[in-house]
Formats: C-alpha cells, structure tokens, sequence
C-alpha cells in the first residue's frame, strides 16, 4: 500500500473545480487525502493520507469512512473490514457508528462473507426493536436515498432490513429461510420487489403454485403506489410478469409442485427456531413502555404457524 509522503498535492486541474467545494480548506491530512481522491484520482495515495489523518485525529469519522469506502473501490475488502473492526472505537457517536455498520454490510455483500451480513443486519433489527435507531420519541429520521435526504419511518426502515437479511438468505442458498424473513418484511411494508424476490423462493422450492398466486397480485398493480413508481415499479411488474410466465409454461408442461421432504422440514424448524430466538432477544421493550412497537408486535412472535403461510 502507498505509504504518505510530504509532497504537497498538485493542484486541481480546471474541470475538477466543481470537486473542490467537496474538499476541506487547509493542508491537513484529511484535506490533502480529500484532493487525492477526487482531483487527482490517485486512491491509493488517498488511503495513505486517510491513515495519517486517522493517526493524527484530524476528521476521525469522516476519515475512517471515506477510507473503507474508497478501499472497497480498490479491492481491499478484508483490509476495510479490518480498519473498521479495529478503528470503529474511535468514532463513538450513534450516527457514526450506524454508518460504518452499513459500510460493513456493503464490504461483506461485495466480498460474499454472507454470515456476518446477516449477523449484522440482526443486530440492525435489535437496534430498531429498542428504539437505538431513531431519534428519542421519534418514529421517523432523516436518511439519505439515490442521493437524497429522506425521512424514513420506522416500518421502512424494518421492511428495509429484513429484506436485506432474506436476500442475505437467498445468496446462501438458504430458500425456506428467505421466504419465512421475506414475509415477515412484506406483512410489515408490502412491495412488488420483494414479492419477486418471495416467488424466487417458491420457485427454488418448487412451490410453483404458490410462486404464480404471488406474481399475479404483482402484476395486477396490488403494489403501484407513488413510492414503487419511483423505485422502478414498472420495471419489476415486467420482471413478475416474465417469471411468471416461465412458471405457466412449466407448470402446463407437467412440472409439479415439489413436496417438502423430510430435510426441508427440518430446515423451517431450524428457520422457526433462529427466528424465535431473535425475538426472545427483542425485549427490554420499546421506549421503556410496557408495549411493544406497533410493528413488531405484527411481526413476532416468529411462529411456525407464520411459516406455513
């Protein structure tokens, strides 16, 4: 890795100076790993002012991230894991820390480290459930989305984290797992998306009809609303209405629906069981209130008979 030296940074060519307003004034460790980033586009030698600043605690926080995530646009996925693991401490603010927990979700998605994904996106599920999240006596926080600042309530922002933890599942082949976590979000915050991604996992099961009753209610609009519009509705009903052809056509050449075999129904205990366990997890309750929040009180307990649906 390319070490700090002590030469001053260039300076910025004209058609970056809409960069520099990104950039911090001073010639500061941080300032100068900001220049080599953006002007000069020499990331390695960004990483190796982004140590120093870390070192010397000039913008700690905003160090260490731009660090990991520039890391990760070099390959250095493990190295980003590391950093943050070791260095998180210094960064003990709650905004801070959640943002580094969801660089980590990112370096873990990219380099298929699948078990620690879905340990940490528990741990975002445990956040919500004792109301560490948001704000105190707040049901909505700021966030940023597509570059946007954005409120988001606390059932998107749960539906938003089990979907994620089912399509961690899904990556590990773990389709029964994915399916139980997949209707857990969709009775929270409904949305073709993940319905897609629900009769993916009927599909991988072979429950083909179960897949097709699924897509139909995508495809018949049961979830356009303004907010699947902007996120691309369009383009996931044709993705529904392409899978769910595929299913009729193999449905009418004879493919039947699979029937669960002895390991399979050993797999949903397991699911039913880790699931429960996270639930036994989710108490003291919300707010110190004796009631649960709403939402979680649809969604837990994780019981079998919610897997059979």
């Amino acid at each position: 890795m390319v070490q700090a030296g002590l030469a001053q940074p260039a300076e910025a060519p004209a058609g970056a100076a809409h960069v520099a307003l990104k950039i911090p004034s001073g010639g500061g460790p941080y300032a100068r790993a900001k220049h080599y980033q953006l002007v000069e586009k020499d990331l390695d030698a960004s990483i190796a002012w982004f140590w120093k600043a870390i070192e010397t605690g000039d913008k700690v926080d905003s160090a260490l991230k731009d660090m990991a995530v520039v890391m990760k646009q070099r390959g250095y996925l493990d190295d980003a894991v590391d950093a943050i693991r070791s260095l998180r401490h210094l960064c003990p603010g709650k905004q801070s820390q959640e943002s580094l927990d969801n660089i980590l979700l990112d370096l873990y998605k990219a380099s298929g480290r699948t078990k620690e994904e879905i340990e940490l996106l528990k741990h975002k599920l445990r956040r919500i459930y004792h109301g560490q999240a948001f704000p105190a006596g707040k049901s909505t926080k700021r966030a940023r989305s597509h570059g946007r600042k954005i409120h988001v309530s606390v059932q998107q922002e749960t539906s938003r984290v089990l979907g994620n933890l089912a399509w961690a599942y899904m990556q590990q082949r773990n389709f029964m797992a994915a399916e139980a976590v997949y209707r857990k979000a969709q009775m929270v915050e409904p949305d073709a998306n993940k319905a897609c991604n629900l009769a993916v996992c009927l599909v991988e099961q072979g429950r083909l009809g179960d897949a097709e009753g699924v897509l139909a209610y995508v495809v018949a609009g049961a979830f356009r609303d303004g907010r699947e519009r902007e996120h691309g509705g369009g383009k996931v009903v044709r993705k529904a209405e392409e899978l769910l052809e595929r299913i009729r056509a193999e449905m009418g050449g004879g493919g039947g629906e699979k029937e669960a075999g002895e390991e399979d129904g050993a797999e949903a205990d397991e699911m039913s069981e880790l699931l429960d366990a996270v639930a036994r997890q989710w108490a003291p309750p919300y707010r110190k209130s004796h009631r649960r929040l709403p939402v979680f009180e649809e969604i837990t307990p994780f019981g079998r008979e919610q897997m059979a649906c």
